[in-house]
């Protein structure tokens, strides 16, 4: 159960004072559903607001608080047009206050002719005029209780930066006390506020750097603490010995001898399934490096031991395509495979239920349908999870209490994941690396254009469609403008159709699962040339025939989301390449070095290295890369500069008390809640 002393902090948003489900949508549109959720949206940037009590030029470019009095109304009649209020200072200079989308009602009412009110935006100069653009309008009274640091939040449509920092004060107002679980020496070491101050004072002031230090240690120690106490719970289970004889896998006619880095890996596997405890290992595997094969061997001993293997999937599409290459390749080895998902319905899925009952399924694959409550196996003995940076550690623990004992558990992910970071998502598991190519795999060739070249690129592509090949066009995915994003994606679709008419397709995260698989399996099939897309294809798509990928706006993506998309070329014998449509104009230095890594090689495991040397705290994307740890508080460098610590400190703790009883351990329980409330409830091994 979570500890009392937490509930002021889960209560829903709508519990504090002005939230209604107006307000909730946007907040939930950023996963703001709770007061702690609030307190963890921590400030992106400030505002220093600069006092004066006159103009003057030497202040343009800066955000000013001023008192001023309104003279004057400049509105015109169109909606579209911008009202302007004139107003002066103390000493008769004068700005302009401009207000966009037909504000010129709620400008009179705000400033009223004649009466004084205190201001505060960002000066600046149009033609002969200073203005400010929508500033912030306050009495003199209100002006007083002005910060003189604002925090800035990253907001969602119908949501203003300050009704959500009222919010985030409300929330503050909820935090209790929380017993220290942080070992005392090292918090003295560091020099750290209270969990509560340090929350507090992030808030406050963003640039408060050993606020931001000491929330990123907590929920570092607090992830390393959840994945020792899932192995230790693992490993104090006894699991089930699986030894298979070989005969299915010497059945399987192979396209390609495997290579040594595949044998090296199944024989890992194998050597871990013979064991009582439970088998814990992540299978890291650059894009086409042959995981599927690996994953097959694997499911393979299970059967041959005489248990059911269940292979997870995060996405219909790419189970259903696990379903058609393992079917493919089991091609005459008496072995029964089956597929669930969650659009499986009626008698299909009683069959196959039943089948799972009674053991005369061997291998499923599917979704998250897989571990639902009405899914029961005769004899679990392996999951194997694809991408497994789509999962929590708490959807790894339903999968693995679907049978008596604890089964084997394959984690697999075609990201490359740097050292510090496998620590950090997957501390708990042993690791093994797919570093070779299998033979026939063709290296992708990658060039950067400027987007001001475009028009040659689509002449080139009616080119490559007239050859016969297909291509791909993604456009970016941005979380903070999801819907405008979408809409270009709409937009790009609709000016290709006008050149390429039906040979184009379109498919993005917002549209209905079947309508999206109908246009995936016309693109397998070849009766669509062009696929334009979003993020969506990242991962899974096997299309041999489409040979070009072109990404717009590739400056906007990070190095790991950049090369996941690469690799939906280059599957086939046909050379590929691989596009990328850079921003016209300046790029940041981090920008350029991404895309000229990406230009220089297709090492997935350099690359992952790389990005996360290169990624700043300023660099990070709204969108988490693929392949890194969803910290909300860390970023990639506090991790690596916090994972020892917090790593050992957790081990300590453990090791004293396991069970989290002594007073220290109870303390860290509240952590757990805080940090990984998903995964909390089941972990703590009493109690």
């Amino acid at each position: 159960m979570r500890p009392d002393i937490l509930n002021p902090l889960f209560a829903e948003v709508e519990a504090l004072k002005g939230v209604g489900p107006t307000l909730a949508k946007p907040l939930s549109r950023l996963g703001l559903l709770r007061a702690i959720d609030l307190l963890f949206h921590l400030p992106t940037g400030w505002i220093d607001r600069k006092a004066v009590t006159e103009l003057d030029e030497a202040d343009v470019g800066q955000i000013i608080t001023i008192a001023v009095t309104p003279t004057e109304y400049r509105m015109s009649g169109s909606a579209r047009a911008p009202a302007r209020v004139v107003a002066r200072d103390a000493a008769g200079n004068v700005v302009s206050l401009v207000f966009f989308g037909g504000s010129s009602g709620w400008a009179k009412k705000q400033l009223p002719l004649d009466e004084p009110k205190t201001i505060s935006g960002k000066l600046d100069r149009y033609d002969q005029w200073l203005q400010i653009v929508h500033p912030e309008v306050m009495t003199p009274e209100e002006a007083k209780a002005l910060p003189a640091r604002e925090a800035i939040y990253a907001l969602s449509e119908g949501l203003t930066n300050k009704r959500l920092g009222a919010m985030v004060g409300q929330a503050l107002a909820r935090v209790p006390d929380l017993p220290e679980w942080i070992e005392p020496s090292l918090l003295a070491k560091h020099g750290w506020p209270s969990w509560k101050d340090a929350i507090a004072r992030i808030h406050a002031d963003p640039a408060d750097a050993k606020a931001r230090e000491r929330l990123a240690y907590d929920e570092v120690f607090a992830n390393q603490l959840a994945l020792m106490l899932v192995r230790a719970s693992s490993r104090a289970r006894r699991g089930t010995p699986l030894q298979g004889d070989g005969r299915l896998r010497d059945a399987l006619k192979l396209p390609y001898q495997p290579t040594g880095a595949q044998t090296r890996t199944v024989g890992e596997i194998e050597g871990d399934m013979a064991q009582s405890a439970p088998m814990l290992r992540l299978l890291q595997g650059d894009v086409g490096a042959g995981k599927t094969l690996v994953a097959l061997m694997a499911l393979l001993i299970a059967v041959e031991a005489g248990t059911q293997g269940a292979f997870l999937a995060p996405t219909e599409i790419l189970a259903r395509q696990h379903y058609e290459t393992l079917s493919r390749m089991l091609g005459g080895v008496p072995v029964n495979i089956a597929i669930l998902t969650g659009r499986d319905k009626g008698r299909a899925r009683e069959a196959t239920l039943m089948g799972l009952a009674d053991g005369s399924i061997d291998i499923l694959i599917g979704t998250h349908a897989i571990f639902q409550e009405a899914v029961n196996y005769k004899r679990l003995g392996l999951a194997v999870v694809d991408e497994q940076h789509r999962f929590g550690v708490a959807q790894r623990m339903l999968l693995t209490q679907k049978a008596e004992r604890p089964p084997h558990l394959l984690a697999m992910t075609a990201t490359p994941i740097p050292r510090t970071l496998t620590l950090s998502q997957y501390g708990e598991m042993d690791t093994s690396r797919l570093d070779e190519m299998p033979p026939g795999r063709q290296p992708i060739e990658t060039r950067v254009i400027s987007d001001d070249r475009l028009i040659e690129v689509v002449d080139g592509l009616e080119r490559h469609l007239a050859s016969g090949h297909q291509a791909y066009w993604v456009c970016p995915l941005v979380e903070e403008s999801e819907t405008s994003d979408l809409a270009a994606a709409e937009d790009r679709a609709a000016a290709l159709k006008l050149r390429f008419a039906d040979r184009v397709g379109l498919v993005h995260g917002r549209m209905k699962g079947p309508d999206k698989d109908a246009v995936m399996a016309a693109f397998q099939r070849g009766d669509i040339g062009l696929l334009v897309a979003t993020t969506v294809i990242e991962v899974g798509v096997d299309v041999p025939n489409a040979t070009l990928m072109v990404v717009e706006h590739a400056d906007r993506f990070g190095l790991a989301q950049l090369h996941q998309l690469r690799g939906r070329v280059g599957r086939g014998d046909a050379r590929s390449i691989c596009l990328l449509l850079r921003t016209a104009g300046g790029l940041s230095e981090t920008a350029r070095a991404r895309l000229a890594l990406l230009r220089e090689t297709n090492d997935g495991f350099r690359i992952a290295e790389e990005d996360l040397r290169l990624r700043g705290a300023g660099e990070i994307l709204g969108t988490r890369q693929s392949g890194e740890a969803a910290f909300r508080l860390a970023t990639p460098e506090q991790t690596a500069e916090l994972i020892e610590s917090a790593t050992q400190d957790a081990r300590l703790l453990v090791d004293r008390d396991g069970g989290l009883q002594a007073i220290r351990g109870q303390a860290a329980r509240t952590a757990l809640y805080l940090f990984e409330r998903d995964a909390a409830v089941g972990l703590i091994r009493s109690g």
